[in-house]
């Protein structure tokens, strides 16, 4: 009787790249997180003085703020507007629960902890209706208000560092798009948009306002 063969069990070994020896800035996504965590720190402190503005004017009805500049630059003419309470409280609220979240993302990526996909393209898909709602209170202050709250454009350039960081970070890291999207990340492509997006809000608001802005 022809002995057996014994059996060789093989283990199969999932190989990561090996980033140990890359410098931290240059590893995937890095530079893209560290623009979102500045955004969410712009965002985080214009949140609580809004806060703070909104707090005094409910103390004070019809008084004057810090941040009212001119007739055209004027957080409590924005802050008296329907729009600046759409959820039935200050919006600078929701940027109080919603960029600490933001902030901890974040900071637990630089870090090196491995989020779930889900986890992290939540995380993303929070700061794409964080870009819209920015948007939309751009537009309220530009087109029907016609008055800029000068803490309400530092929380929209936070929100669009948010946006075009973990959109960034999320297209490197697979979370979201293909390969056609990596290219278009690789070439620099999203942050010409990013730019091309700033650049125009400042051209609209100087022509638009001009000399008043002074």
């Amino acid at each position: 009787m022809p002995a057996k063969t014994p059996k060789v069990h093989t283990a199969t070994t999932v190989v990561a790249d090996d980033t140990s020896h890359t410098p931290w800035l240059r590893r995937p996504g890095m530079v893209a997180l560290l623009a979102a965590a500045l955004g969410s720190g712009l965002g985080l402190v214009a949140s609580f003085v809004l806060s703070l503005e909104t707090l005094h004017l409910a103390q004070h009805p019809g008084g004057a703020l810090n941040c009212d500049v001119n007739a055209v630059l004027s957080c409590s003419t924005v802050a008296q507007h329907w729009s600046a309470t759409v959820f039935g409280f200050p919006n600078s609220f929701v940027g109080m629960m919603t960029v600490p979240v933001m902030i901890t993302v974040v900071v637990a990526l630089l870090a090196g902890a491995r989020l779930p996909r889900w986890f992290v393209r939540s995380a993303w898909g929070g700061a794409v209706l964080g870009m819209i709602f920015a948007l939309w209170m751009f537009y309220m202050g530009f087109v029907v208000i016609r008055v800029l709250c000068p803490w309400c454009l530092t929380l929209d350039v936070g929100m669009l560092l948010i946006f075009f960081g973990m959109t960034r970070y999320c297209i490197e890291a697979g979370v979201i798009g293909g390969e056609r999207t990596k290219r278009f990340a690789r070439h620099g492509y999203d942050v010409l948009c990013g730019v091309s997006v700033l650049v125009l809000a400042v051209a609209l608001i100087i022509v638009k306002f001009g000399a008043e802005l002074l």
